[in-house]
């Protein structure tokens, strides 16, 4: 299970967690990181020599899923690794977002705006576009996104925006876990932000479906 990695305790925290969780459903899980700390993809791929299966715990394919994973795949030696595509976007993170949004009392009505990191990768932000739609289907109402560190619009701006109508706006936080930029969400202005999606059982689910999956495609299930 690979994520981006933070110097926030509780991120790294909900991520030892989510991986304990899942590997409640699917057996061993190691975790590794692409950036900040360690360990890394290719480190965590070096202690063995078996099939390996690769879980990018990404929202959106960016630099990191295209470019960094597959360089420490190949670093690693090892012969035999499936990656599988990042968690988003994906159905069952719009269920997340729903519920998470619910816990801060969000009401139909109140707008939202999915809250992204950002990337210098068109798809990454394509693919935050699609969540962003995804989640519209579920709440039957238009759904904004913006991000915070790269591309276009930003957040802030987004729930600037909504403010000129007379009803609540809410930030929805596309992020795994606590740290930096889930932190910055809470400063753009809205009424309320939404927790990370952590250990939501919807992510635990998709995580454990990305192995199972490809487990069940080799015949090993």
């Amino acid at each position: 299970m690979v994520a981006h990695g933070t110097r926030s305790v509780r991120g790294v925290q909900a991520v030892g967690d989510l991986a304990r969780a899942v590997a409640r459903r699917v057996g061993t899980v190691r975790v590794a990181f692409v950036d900040v700390l360690g360990p890394s993809p290719s480190e965590v791929l070096g202690e063995g020599d078996g099939a390996a299966v690769v879980v990018p715990c990404f929202l959106a394919a960016g630099y990191h899923v295209h470019t960094d994973l597959p360089r420490h795949v190949a670093a690693s030696g090892r012969p035999e690794v499936t990656v599988t595509a990042p968690l988003g976007p994906d159905p069952l993170l719009a269920d997340a977002l729903v519920r998470r949004l619910r816990a801060v009392d969000w009401r139909p009505g109140d707008r939202i705006v999915l809250g992204a990191t950002g990337s210098s990768d068109p798809r990454a932000r394509a693919d935050v576009a699609a969540m962003a739609a995804l989640l519209a289907e579920r709440v039957g109402d238009d759904v904004a996104h913006g991000f915070q560190a790269a591309g276009e619009p930003l957040v802030s701006d987004e729930v600037a925006r909504l403010r000129a109508a007379p009803r609540r706006v809410f930030v929805a936080s596309y992020q795994l876990a606590p740290g930096l930029f889930h932190a910055r969400l809470h400063d753009v202005g809205a009424d309320a932000v939404t927790a990370p999606l952590g250990v939501a059982p919807e992510v635990v689910e998709l995580v454990a479906a990305r192995f199972t999956a490809v487990r069940a495609a080799s015949g090993r299930a």
